[in-house]
């Protein structure tokens, strides 16, 4: 058995141990420097501070997507609904325009809203500091709404699934 003592977590061990926690799934988007809309999917979404409203997500340092929303200085988190596994799986996938067949609007600011999203904030590119092989990216909020009062998309032990409500009401 490892020890907190022990760096030498094995990676599988560690992605099975935190895969025990459930995620939200977010599709972060921009417009890039072309003109185009960027996404990038995260399972790593937060709050990090009220005063001034700030939030946070891991993305992959390697992730190309990312550079382009770094390089684009501003994005909109969209919190995924439930019903929109779809659209993660879209996200995810090695293809050339991934926001083809992808129902959006742009907000007033001009960045991309998904259709049907549970939420959507819009953030200005606060700061980014290392973090092993991702980075911490945290966003200064400029607005935000939520669009449809229903469940959000999660991610759990490898697989998506849905928020079963027992002793809260989602509204």
């Amino acid at each position: 058995m490892k020890t907190s003592a022990d760096n030498n977590t094995d990676p599988a061990m560690f992605r099975r141990v935190l895969g025990h926690y459930p995620t939200g799934v977010c599709l972060i988007t921009a417009i890039g420097e072309d003109g185009r809309p960027l996404g990038l999917v995260v399972g790593s979404f937060t709050s990090a501070s009220l005063d001034p409203p700030l939030v946070a997500f891991f993305p992959d340092r390697r992730s190309l997507s990312w550079q382009k929303i770094a390089a684009a200085g501003r994005f909109c988190v969209n919190v995924l609904a439930e019903h929109q596994e779809h659209l993660c799986r879209r996200f995810t996938a090695p293809v050339a325009d991934r926001f083809e067949g992808a129902a959006y609007r742009l907000s007033q600011s001009g960045l991309p809203i998904l259709d049907d999203v549970v939420a959507w904030i819009e953030c200005d590119l606060h700061s980014v500091h290392d973090a092993g092989d991702h980075f911490v990216a945290l966003g200064q909020v400029r607005s935000l709404d939520v669009e449809h009062p229903r469940p959000p998309l999660l991610f759990f032990k490898g697989g998506y699934g849905q928020f079963a409500a027992s002793s809260s009401v989602i509204s």
